[in-house]
């Protein structure tokens, strides 16, 4: 996508177009896809935040899941008592799936949200389970290792991506190291609201649960595009006969990530 910054119901209005063009069980959208990224200030996120579910953007995600007989994950601003936090929703034809509260807040965001504060979900849509994580959170192993231990075959990963194409190839390195399939959307263009000027990197990708790249969209242009693929396959974590890669933790060694 290539939001508007601000221009919420334009930013909607577009995403729900561009995702009806065609047919998917599951939708990713970008972080912060209604509202734009580039806060000046706290009090400026503040007034975009929303409650979740009742607030507006989740409760147009809804109506989209229904009308399209699909699953949404977004990223939006959301407002609960006097913090606000980057956040994610997974919804669907039924409402509210989860949310999730980015847990890894990168450069400016540490001054305008407050770090997640909720534990990593995983929801069983009926067709795959799915876990969420949010943009930064793939420079962090532990991120996605939580969701595939905790049954997730599909990460849904939000993203306003500004580093030279790291995630693209961290997400296909989480895929392969987990044996989950990853769905990372990313924004594309620029905002310069202020004196720095972020350049957004597209190249929104899809990665199956053995790292192949399945499909790899525009650095520039807005499109969205789906993939069959098969959830179950998710649940083979082996590598040969002998090496399973979650079996295979020997956990009474990681005693220094705590």
């Amino acid at each position: 996508m290539r939001p508007r910054f601000g221009a919420v119901e334009e930013n909607i209005d577009r995403a729900v177009a561009t995702i009806g063009q065609a047919t998917s069980d599951l939708w990713v959208l970008p972080e912060l896809f209604a509202t734009g990224y580039q806060f000046k200030s706290p009090a400026e996120a503040r007034s975009f935040a929303e409650a979740i579910p009742n607030g507006p953007t989740t409760t147009r995600l809804i109506g989209a899941a229904r009308k399209l007989d699909a699953f949404i994950c977004a990223g939006l601003p959301e407002v609960d008592r006097e913090k606000v936090y980057n956040a994610a929703v997974l919804v669907g034809p039924d409402g509210m799936m989860a949310r999730y509260r980015k847990i890894h807040l990168f450069f400016h965001e540490k001054e305008l949200f407050s770090p997640g504060d909720l534990p990593f979900a995983v929801v069983d849509i009926g067709i795959a389970k799915v876990g969420m994580m949010i943009c930064f959170d793939h420079f962090f192993p532990e991120a996605a290792r939580t969701l595939a231990l905790e049954g997730a075959q599909v990460i849904a990963h939000p993203a306003n991506l500004v580093m030279p194409l790291y995630a693209q190839l961290t997400m296909r390195v989480r895929a392969l190291e987990n044996g989950v399939f990853t769905a990372t959307a990313n924004r594309v263009g620029e905002e310069a609201r202020t004196d720095t000027a972020l350049h957004f990197t597209g190249e929104s990708q899809i990665v199956s649960s053995r790292g192949e790249l399945l499909v790899s969209l525009s650095a520039t242009e807005e499109r969205a595009q789906a993939v069959e693929i098969d959830p179950q396959d998710a649940l083979d974590k082996a590598l040969n006969p002998l090496n399973d890669r979650l079996a295979d933790r020997r956990t009474q060694f990681y005693q220094a990530l705590h």
